[in-house]
């Protein structure tokens, strides 16, 4: 026989009476059905248990016309003028 440990826990009232509920429809204690909800909970939380991470694709379908490079060169100017803006206030 495994050896129990004793805790106290507060638990929110709703979540109580739920659980008490789920117990009384299994015919089980309520301290078998606190455990078998931690255990269920713990379960899903391993590592690697929601699968391989998979990364979701979008097109950004580039008008006809329009070169990146000069929104990337307009993008570094004004990133630029931000970093001047600031370092003049620190003056």
């Amino acid at each position: 026989m495994r050896e129990m440990e004793r805790t106290t826990i507060t638990l929110d009232p709703d979540l109580a009476a739920t659980l008490r509920r789920l117990a009384s429809e299994r015919g089980s204690s309520f301290t078998a059905t606190v455990n078998a909800a931690i255990r269920a909970g713990l379960a899903t939380h391993r590592p690697g248990a929601e699968g391989p991470y998979r990364e979701q694709v979008v097109s950004l379908e580039v008008r006809p016309g329009v070169d990146l490079a000069h929104a990337l060169r307009l993008a570094g100017e004004l990133e630029d003028a931000e970093i001047v803006r600031k370092l003049e206030l620190n003056k």
